[in-house]
């Protein structure tokens, strides 16, 4: 007979814990977290969750709805290890520690070099900890902001729009649309859920794109990215990204470590990379592309209008091989999405 591990006894309450963390924001410089907190006999008496940068974390949220009495001695299931520094709010782990509580189960652990050691502290203050229940699942849930943390860089997708032999526009440079209108539906969705839209300052000069994400009645989502524009040369006063509902960042060079190192002390967290096949190709040739989102279109155009340029790729051993996530339909268009990776020669 197979025996149940104390983690295992809290999957159901981490559970609830993971679901109630999706009613917070996904954009933003902190992550998407919930809480539930048990009493003695395993009953749910609080629910938390973080709603964003400024705002009360989730463990504090739950804790908020409980009286002295009940929250001590009581176990608190959270899906990222409590946070054990000051910023906009104070350390979590000093407030369940105040609080009295006697077991802490999370998930997964803060990647985070200022706000981690949370587990170490409770455990310092003689409070239980339980730590990985159901870490991969919320380790996929956070990827972008885990990576984010991890390196000190925003997670990077880089997406394009191509025909089946790979070509991102007609020799005359037309491009609108080689993708159908469902894939321009996900493509906006995508920009949404992105801190920030980056171009280079080619592509603002070539197509003068509003870098909005627009739903298909032709509003404007709730969220927009930051409009991020990389490159030398000038930008017109009269372009159209001058429209955008957020003040765009002009970044006026091509170095992309440093670009990104900028992003994020702005308080970007994910970047989504639109264009065009230099930029595209300058990012994943850098190593720096943490996601593919590739749109494919069943039409041949021929011709040097390339999708991609100049990967670094000089001999057949240093291809950039994909890991495949997943190859979807939409409309008459397949969507890929992948993951790059290096294959040692």
């Amino acid at each position: 007979m197979s025996q149940t591990t104390p983690s295992q006894g809290y999957e159901p309450a981490m559970r609830r814990a993971i679901a109630l963390s999706a009613n917070g924001p996904s954009n933003g410089v902190n992550p998407q977290v919930g809480c539930v907190v048990l009493n003695s006999a395993g009953t749910i008496i609080a629910e938390g969750w973080h709603r964003g940068a400024g705002t009360a974390h989730a463990e504090v949220d739950a804790l908020s709805q409980l009286t002295p009495e009940e929250a001590q001695g009581s176990t608190f299931v959270v899906t990222l290890e409590p946070c054990n520094h000051t910023g906009r709010t104070g350390p979590c782990a000093v407030a369940l520690i105040e609080a009295g509580v006697g077991r802490v189960v999370y998930a997964a652990t803060d990647p985070g070099h200022a706000s981690s050691g949370g587990a170490q502290r409770l455990r310092d203050a003689g409070i239980e900890v339980i730590g990985g229940v159901l870490e991969e699942n919320v380790e996929e849930l956070l990827e972008e902001w885990m990576l984010s943390a991890r390196l000190g860089r925003p997670h990077v997708t880089v997406k394009w729009a191509a025909s089946l032999d790979g070509r991102a526009a007609a020799q005359d440079g037309t491009s609108q649309w080689i993708s159908g209108p469902e894939s321009r539906v996900r493509v906006h969705e995508q920009r949404s859920a992105a801190d920030a839209i980056v171009v280079g300052t080619g592509t603002v000069l070539a197509d003068n794109p509003s870098l909005t994400a627009r739903t298909p009645e032709g509003g404007l989502h709730e969220h927009q990215p930051v409009p991020v524009i990389i490159g030398s040369r000038n930008i017109p006063g009269d372009a159209l990204v001058h429209q955008h509902p957020l003040e765009p960042l002009i970044i006026g060079h091509n170095d992309l470590h440093a670009a990104l190192s900028e992003m994020y002390a702005n308080g970007i967290r994910s970047v989504f990379v639109e264009g065009g096949p230099t930029l595209a190709s300058a990012f994943i040739a850098s190593g720096l592309a943490d996601r593919l989102y590739i749109y494919l279109a069943p039409v041949l155009l021929g011709g040097e209008k390339v999708a991609l340029g100049d990967l670094g790729v000089n001999t057949l051993s240093e291809r950039i091989d994909l890991e495949i996530s997943s190859v979807e339909t939409l409309g008459a268009d397949i969507f890929i999405t992948a993951k790059p990776t290096r294959k040692d020669a």
